[in-house]
């Protein structure tokens, strides 16, 4: 498959990452022209337009951990809401679009939204993100002010969070040795499925 882009179609191989020079406007066509498809993936820092191409095993491994975080926050009894796909935009600073993205302390400020205010609105507690090619820079939260992150490459899971004015890699706030349960998780999901997988998590919860 060739990379394609043209006022009637973007098209990208499995994988590949394209970086153009382009402004808020540019984004913004962009945007529009891929309307409610959810590839390729689109981004927008200064100065610049990346466009992403999903690999299989994203999508799978992002799905994996949006399920962990479900039967977590389950398990925990805590009211939450999530997203997916959504886009996150701050006009002409940034537009991004995380694989999955948790509301659970403010939960309260997005129910029964249709859209969500960026500019107004509490950002997401928890985002999750899948990096297989390299597209994803934690510090395009930043300007969101995103709690935590968590961030899969590599298969092991980095969770950031917010302190001060970046980001530091520590441990989850909402969930103790979340990064060994992902790490359980990933194994049973590669080696059998992910129904497996959050099989056996549900089944340690109830025994832990």
């Amino acid at each position: 498959m060739r990379t394609i882009i043209t006022p009637e179609k973007i098209e990208l191989p499995p994988g590949a990452v394209l970086k153009l020079l382009g402004d808020w406007q540019d984004y913004q066509v962009l945007s529009q022209q891929l309307g409610d498809r959810a590839f390729p993936r689109i981004k927008y820092r200064r100065g610049e337009i990346l466009l992403m191409a999903p690999l299989p095993e994203h999508g799978r491994d992002a799905s994996l951990l949006a399920l962990i975080v479900t039967a977590l926050l389950d398990h925990l009894n805590r009211t939450y809401d999530s997203f997916t796909p959504i886009t996150m935009s701050l006009p002409e600073v940034s537009g991004i679009e995380p694989d999955f993205c948790f509301y659970i302390e403010n939960w309260r400020s997005v129910v029964g939204k249709n859209r969500i205010d960026w500019q107004n609105n509490p950002p997401p507690d928890l985002v999750i993100e899948v990096d297989v090619t390299s597209y994803t820079n934690i510090n395009d939260y930043l300007p969101y002010k995103v709690p935590e992150v968590w961030l899969l490459k590599n298969k092991q899971l980095l969770v950031y969070r917010l302190q001060g004015e970046n980001y530091a890699i520590t441990e989850s706030s909402y969930f103790p040795n979340v990064r060994e349960i992902v790490r359980q998780c990933l194994q049973i999901a590669n080696e059998q499925t992910t129904s497996e997988a959050i099989r056996w998590l549900r089944n340690f919860l109830r025994e832990s």
